[in-house]
């Protein structure tokens, strides 16, 4: 019996032991990361081409657990193996970016990032703009990086560009570029041909600068400047002081400004229709503003120089030295340095850029665009078409130096083509700068209809874009337009020369000079 009884409680006591023994596995063996529910947070998803947890997790065996994530890995693959945090093609995928995947230049180059320096103008609203749009730029491309700075002016920022380059240290890009500088650093291969860089017919047709591009063409038949900003130079009218003469509308050819030059002599003896001090100074960059004008509106924008050629319309010159010198015999050309003289009244017209008003609303508050003055084109010659006139483009843009390795070029275009594919940011460059983007449609498209509603007397210099033609692209502008000066257009307006005579003068001067 007390056998028996041992028996019972020997056995008990062991199905006690296998029970607990059975039990102990699932009160203790921890559960694998990711597998517990479908969705749940999956340890190490942020690593690209990681083993998807769940499948199998080091050191927790557990075969018999299987998850419809666990099942069918690929719905889940996708995520694992391509983070957009990781991936720098998606991390800002054209779907993202609606305005760079509808008129940017899409994906960066083969580098994938790097970075560069870009020189702008130094011209603080000019700096300004370029920091912000490298900024948005990097937002967007954070593999880049761009230094913008101001460019050095020692003394002028072209004597800066030409130290950089001979020191070997010249940014790969910078803007500020008139043509005429930029034949010398074509002359001395310093720039890179912008237009054997993918991209370049897309930009200006997205841009819409045909027209506007012409005249930037090389001897090479090669564009190593994008023109940024075309300041077209036409001629202001004090519409009240033509009206206290009797006259309604501003005079367009040579013939209708001597009529009204007449009429003002005897009203008014001692007004002029033009004053302007430098028409008889030697200064080189002077000869812009006032016998390009007038000649290449009265040549329908034909060339002075094209290479090493005189290509000159010889007739429409020498027709410009005419006027000029029948103004000055009838004493309506005022060659004496006074300040503002067509602000205080003294002249009826003068050449005037699109940065002037911004100083008359501060300095003269009371000339008011449709009511004292008005803007039109330069005058032209009798019989010549008054309507789309040519005028000179006080125009500069921006190169790639070729110092710098392809890699940075690319990166460097990829920006550029960045900025202006996008007419915003040209309509924030106007609003920095007030210069005019060089555009054919800068009077007609719609972004920047507001800004013309705000400043109605730039919008005919928005209008003339297309049809301001930049100077000769070479290398010796500065010894070629002083010429001018000395040998045409000073003798002629000071009585010393026949046009015909002193015409002849400069381009037997000037020929020497072109390499020839």
């Amino acid at each position: 019996m007390r056998l028996r009884l041992w028996n019972v409680l020997l056995t008990l006591a062991l199905a006690a032991m296998f029970l607990a023994v059975g039990c102990q596995p699932a009160a203790t063996t921890p559960e694998a990361p990711g597998v517990e529910t479908p969705g749940a947070e999956v340890p190490g998803i942020e690593t690209p081409g990681a083993e998807v947890p769940g499948i199998e997790t080091p050191g927790a065996e557990v075969p018999e657990v299987e998850t419809p994530a666990v099942e069918t890995p690929e719905t889940e693959a996708p995520e694992a193996e391509t983070p957009a945090a990781e991936t720098p093609e998606a991390e800002v995928p054209e779907a993202e970016t609606p305005a760079a995947e509808a008129m940017g230049p899409g994906e960066l180059p083969v580098t994938g990032g790097g970075s560069f320096t870009f020189w702008a103008a130094p011209n603080p609203p000019q700096e300004a703009f370029w920091a912000e749009m490298a900024q948005a730029y990097m937002e967007q491309y954070p593999e880049v990086q761009i230094e913008v700075r101001a460019m050095p002016e020692a003394p002028t920022s072209e004597a800066g560009i030409q130290a950089a380059l001979a020191g070997g240290n010249a940014p790969a890009a910078s803007e500020n570029i008139f043509i005429g500088f930029g034949g010398e650093l074509f002359r001395s291969e310093a720039l890179v041909p912008l237009n054997e860089l993918e991209g370049w017919d897309d930009l200006i047709a997205t841009r819409n600068m045909t027209q506007a591009i012409q005249g930037w063409e090389f001897e090479d038949g090669n564009y190593y400047v994008l023109p940024i900003y075309s300041n077209a130079i036409l001629f202001g009218w004090r519409i009240d002081l033509l009206q206290e003469i009797g006259v309604d509308q501003p005079p367009q050819t040579y013939q209708e400004i001597l009529d009204v030059g007449a009429m003002l002599k005897e009203q008014s003896p001692d007004r002029f229709i033009w004053a302007r001090a430098p028409l008889v100074q030697n200064t080189w960059y002077e000869r812009w503003f006032d016998f390009f004008v007038l000649y290449y509106a009265a040549s329908g924008g034909q060339s002075l120089i094209e290479g090493n050629e005189i290509t000159a319309d010889d007739e429409a010159a020498v027709q410009v030295l005419t006027w000029l010198q029948q103004m000055a015999q009838e004493n309506l050309l005022l060659t004496q340095e006074v300040t503002d003289p067509f602000e205080q009244g003294l002249a009826l017209a003068s050449q005037l850029g699109p940065w002037t008003f911004s100083a008359w609303a501060e300095l003269y508050p009371d000339l008011q665009y449709g009511e004292t003055f008005t803007v039109t084109s330069p005058p032209v010659p009798d019989g010549v078409p008054t309507d789309e006139v040519n005028t000179f483009a006080d125009a500069k843009g921006l190169a790639i130096y070729a110092q710098a390795d392809e890699e940075t070029r690319q990166l460097a275009w990829h920006f550029i083509r960045w900025v202006f594919s996008d007419p915003q940011n040209d309509l924030a460059w106007m609003r920095r700068t007030n210069l005019p983007p060089a555009r054919d449609d800068l009077g007609t498209n719609e972004a920047f209809v507001s800004f013309f509603a705000e400043n109605p007397a730039l919008q005919a210099y928005a209008d003339a874009v297309p049809l301001a033609v930049p100077p000769p692209a070479h290398p010796n502008y500065t010894e070629i337009q002083v010429t001018l000066g000395d040998q045409a257009l000073i003798p002629v307006i000071n009585g010393q020369k026949e046009p015909q005579q002193a015409w002849d003068d400069w381009k037997n001067a000037v020929q020497p000079m072109l390499g020839q």
